[in-house]
């Protein structure tokens, strides 16, 4: 491809309004643009990036045995609603009406598609297990779209789906699945974790979540170095070290605290730690308002109450509904009379004397203690975890790395084909529900999150796996007609033996072409420049700063031999 005739508009300034690198430096290299928040165009170096990430992404399911299809991205409101995702997927989930006032969303993902579309065609043992994929784009109508590529409201999704007539089944094909989905990442060259994640609004039993290594990663991962455990901070588990306090009760004490509203304000102004302070957070979900109860230094992990209450749907009450329903105002919550179930974390269990909302305006009550004072619905772990906190494999201090999610796993078991009454015959002649597994993987966010691992202050450094170039020829100056000759006698020979090559023939200045070379991150770059008097072109890497001379004597045979092994030897 010849720079001169290629559309890669680059810009010398970052975005006003970008936030993370990838963001800004896909813009500024000429592969993204934006539209509208969060929805994006793909320009052509983009699209090959693109193209690029499918095709390993497409290879490595068809060589577990997945079979592609395409399915429509619009779908009928009816199939969500029978599987309860219609509310549970919340208002993320892009809903209209046709003409005829039908309900349709614009997917977010297939579960419910793929099983109705197959319900009523596989209809036999002998016809599993099967595996299905597509490679489509996805809606999701994000409070906040930011981040470019990495929270979008549109984007490019492969997501694939899998019908089995037992679990073991599913853990073999779910096994495979892990396996593929390490080798796209270990053919891209891109540093991940594999992590036990949430199942969220997809549901089932088991996940686990591909995340690429970034500073500015979006998700947290707790790790420990002792035993390999791993999980997203959505999923993370801790063993509980809360030493049982031998305090006796103390008699229990309304007391005034005027305006005192946060854990902040009350611990200043009682003179006891945050720690010693138990709060009262009240959640809304299908079955009504329910407290729950963590230590004043901690946070409560919602996804893992959710998760707890089997309830997609549960948010933090509004604070008109707490007023409605408890008839206290936020700031002053607390157990003792409260009417509404009540739960607690495991750090509440072993404290005494603690400081929990007094119920009344401007009140706190000091010297609370369960089982005396009010009831435990139950004891749960629904704390974020932090590093620090223990291993619940080992014991082991976790640790904490940064992380963009590209990929997720899950085991969905009958969830939707009970719901759907998707089932199969199996060898005995009873109908049973299919077994399922569900897996995606972000195309479009794997682009953003490549740069996020990779780049410098110039620029991107592409994996040579998705680089929209393998190499690219600087013609420094294309007035020299030799510079410009042997610049297009390299380009053919290149290309001809199956090197993908740009050549930069634009007529601009030499450090305008580097300064771009750079930016957009292309592997290898030659340059056809000063050094062509002595027969020389100039080779480098572009995480290197080493450049390397290849004599023209012999014709291009040199060149052609050591752009392979600098491009074998490129790695990140």
């Amino acid at each position: 491809m010849h720079w001169s005739k290629f559309y890669s508009p680059t810009l010398k300034e970052s975005p006003s309004d970008s936030e993370l690198k990838s963001q800004e430096l896909l813009i500024r290299g000429g592969f993204i643009r934006k539209a509208a928040a969060g929805v994006y165009s793909y320009l052509p170096l983009g699209f090959r990036v693109l193209e690029k990430i499918t095709k390993i992404v497409r290879e490595e399911m068809n060589a577990i045995g997945s079979l592609e299809l395409l399915m429509p991205i619009m779908q009928p409101a009816e199939i969500w609603k029978i599987t309860g995702r219609w509310e549970d997927y919340g208002p993320e989930m892009v809903k209209f009406k046709d003409r005829n006032k039908r309900e349709f969303t614009l997917g977010p993902t297939h579960e419910e598609m793929i099983t109705t579309l197959v319900k009523n065609e596989l209809k036999s043992y002998k016809q599993l297990p099967i595996t299905f994929y597509q490679i489509n784009t996805k809606y999701r109508d994000e409070i906040r779209p930011r981040f470019g590529l990495l929270r979008g409201r549109e984007f490019i999704m492969k997501d694939a789906y899998s019908f089995h007539t037992s679990h073991e089944s599913l853990d073999r094909t779910y096994k495979d699945m892990y396996t593929a989905y390490s080798k796209i990442c270990e053919r891209m060259d891109l540093k991940y974790f594999a992590v036990d994640a949430d199942t969220g609004a997809i549901g089932g039993n088991n996940s686990h979540e591909f995340t690429i290594l970034a500073k500015n990663g979006e998700s947290n991962i707790l790790f420990c170095e002792q035993c390999g455990y791993a999980a997203t901070d959505e999923k993370a588990e801790y063993k509980p070290d809360y030493p049982e306090s031998d305090e006796k009760m103390k008699a229990l004490e309304l007391v005034k605290t005027p305006d005192m509203k946060t854990v902040e304000n009350v611990s200043e102004f009682l003179g006891v730690e945050k720690g010693q302070i138990v709060k009262s957070m009240v959640y809304s979900g299908r079955k009504g308002i329910v407290m729950v109860l963590i230590r004043g230094d901690m946070e409560i992990k919602e996804s893992k109450l959710r998760s707890y209450f089997g309830d997609q749907t549960l948010r933090k009450a509004l604070p008109e509904e707490v007023l409605d329903s408890l008839g206290v105002p936020i700031g002053y919550l607390g157990p003792i009379g409260a009417k509404c179930p009540v739960f607690a974390d495991l750090s509440v269990k072993n404290m005494r004397n603690y400081v929990v909302g007094g119920m009344k305006e401007e009140y706190h009550y000091i010297n609370a203690n369960h089982d005396r004072d009010f009831k435990v619905s139950d004891w749960i772990d629904v704390k974020t975890v932090t590093e620090g906190d223990l291993c619940p494999k080992c014991g082991h201090p976790l640790k904490t790395k940064k992380g963009i999610e590209v990929g997720q796993i899950f085991k969905l078991g009958t969830k939707y084909s009970e719901k759907l009454n998707a089932f199969y015959v199996d060898s005995d002649g009873s109908q049973k529900p299919f077994i399922m597994g569900c897996y995606g993987w972000g195309v479009s966010r794997t682009m953003a999150a490549a740069v996020e691992q990779f780049y410098d202050a110039n620029g991107i450094i592409w994996p040579r796996a998705i680089a929209p170039f393998e190499v690219v020829i600087t013609v420094v100056n294309v007035a020299n007609s030799e510079q410009l000759k042997v610049g297009n006698s390299l380009y053919e020979k290149l290309n001809a033996n199956g090197l993908e090559t740009l050549i930069d023939d634009r007529e601009v200045s030499g450090g305008f072409k580097f300064k771009d070379a750079d930016l957009i991150g292309i592997p290898l770059r030659i340059t056809v420049g000063r050094a062509l008097k002595n027969g020389d072109v100039e080779m480098k890497l572009r995480n290197s700063k080493d450049v390397v001379k290849v004599h023209l004597e012999d014709g291009y045979d040199g060149v052609l031999e050591a752009a392979r092994g600098m491009l074998n030897a490129y790695k990140l």
